[in-house]
């Protein structure tokens, strides 16, 4: 990474373009109506990811930026649990048949927070309502502080064979920056519990840029996690946002590395994985040379949604829950946010559709383009618009963001090809971000580019 870049282009607040056009630009436009009709409309023979929202936890992490809200009582997960497993049914009704499922991914909050049996039944409404493939990937995101041997063993039964957990950081100052102490010994029994019931699939997720973390503090979590051995790590850049996210104003603002130390932890992490022998994935994730992400990438298959990089190849996600968002061939929807409101539209025999967006020819073809830099650092944009019917020259005049980052040596443009340095690859956001046609860099609504 080059350090002039990451000031000249680092304090810029970017999506992370896990869609195209992003979340921002949903609008109530896109009614439960809409949704309908797109569920019918969906082709005969199309496959589907489900994503299911938990959006509850014990404890609130200072430094989250998901939808969710604590609870002590059961009660309320239960409730829940029953209004998403009539929301499944709904929605296969009214796509009128069983659609193949290949991806199933349990997000929150904390998706372990149910009790092992809801889990079970919660599988068993999927499968009911879906054709789930034998081969389906299905993932379940962890908190390592509160998993229990019952869920691990429910989870093995119902067919779950991934699993992502939640790391951060091991430092114990950071820890207890962000409210969330977990131990090193913590993490290692979960994953032995997890390997032990043959879930082989292991992902970390660690953070960057947090409250007193320094390159040191990186390095030696980035060493402590390498021993238990994970298949995938995510690394993100904290994202802080108080103005949006109340609980993040109990982090000390004098206490975050600014932009050059950011970019240096980054740096120092990506370093060491690759060092360690991960393959260096898209922006933010690494992965074994033999996993099916790194085969992925390789095979200029990887894709993007709302997980972040996936090697799920379909192009319906079926988003359930709070705030859970959906992609369809037609455009993006999202279920009301607050769990009430949401609660309330399914009881009442309705979608829980809050808002959405439907997709131009424009919108498609600049989301074919941002999606190959986003997961390739590259695009051949002659290809891509004659796919679309459209001129690359025309494209090319239009990203008028590109000039600045050509001169700067952060993109090279041959003939109608575009290839991020490999030296300003983390700045890829920034690469991207010239073919939104959306974009609006007065509203501060994204984390900084790097």
């Amino acid at each position: 990474m080059r350090a002039d870049l990451a000031a000249s282009y680092g304090e810029e607040r970017l999506p992370r373009y896990t869609s195209y056009p992003t979340a921002p630009h949903f609008s109530p436009a896109i009614d439960e109506g809409a949704y309908a009709r797109w569920l019918a409309e969906l082709p005969t023979g199309a496959s589907a990811s489900l994503y299911l929202h938990v959006p509850f936890c014990r404890e609130m992490c200072w430094y989250c930026g998901c939808h969710t809200q604590i609870v002590r009582r059961d009660g309320l997960i239960a409730a829940y649990l029953r209004t998403l497993r009539s929301e499944i049914a709904q929605v296969s009704e009214t796509i009128g048949r069983r659609i193949k499922v290949e991806h199933i991914h349990f997000g929150g909050g904390t998706p372990t927070i149910m009790a092992p049996e809801a889990f079970a039944e919660l599988m068993a409404a999927m499968r009911h309502s879906f054709f789930v493939l034998p081969s389906a990937e299905i993932a379940v995101e962890i908190d390592p502080r509160t998993l229990t041997a019952d869920m691990v063993e429910a989870m093995r039964l119902s067919g779950v064979n991934r699993a992502s957990l939640g790391v951060q950081s091991f430092d114990p100052v950071v820890q207890r920056a962000i409210n969330r102490v977990q131990s090193y010994e913590q993490t290692a029994s979960v994953v032995d519990m997890l390997q032990r019931a043959g879930i082989n699939g292991i992902n970390f997720d660690l953070i960057y840029g947090l409250p007193h973390q320094t390159v040191a503090s990186c390095l030696d979590t980035v060493r402590r996690s390498l021993e238990l051995g994970p298949d995938r790590f995510s690394v993100f850049g904290y994202a802080h946002v108080p103005d949006f996210k109340k609980h993040q104003r109990m982090i000390n603002e004098a206490a975050l590395p600014d932009g050059l130390a950011r970019h240096d932890q980054a740096c120092a992490i990506a370093n060491a994985l690759k060092e360690a022998g991960y393959v260096q994935i898209g922006l933010d994730h690494f992965a074994r040379p033999d996993d099916s992400m790194a085969v992925a990438f390789e095979e200029r298959t990887l894709r993007r949604n709302f997980q972040g990089y996936t090697t799920d190849k379909g192009e319906v996600l079926l988003g359930f829950g709070a705030s859970a968002i959906g992609h369809l061939p037609q455009g993006y929807v999202q279920n009301e946010v607050q769990i009430g409101a949401y609660a309330q539209s399914i009881a009442a025999g309705h979608l829980a559709t809050a808002k959405g967006y439907g997709l131009t020819d424009d919108d498609r073809l600049r989301a074919d383009i941002i999606e190959r830099i986003m997961c390739e650092f590259s695009v051949d944009l002659g290809d891509i618009c004659a796919r679309h019917g459209a001129e690359a020259g025309a494209m090319l005049k239009s990203a008028s963001r590109l000039k600045p980052l050509i001169s700067d040596g952060v993109v090279r443009l041959d003939g109608d090809r575009i290839a991020v340095a490999k030296d300003s690859r983390f700045l890829v956001r920034s690469v991207a971000a010239a073919f939104d046609a959306h974009l609006d860099p007065a509203k501060q609504l994204h984390s900084r580019a790097v």
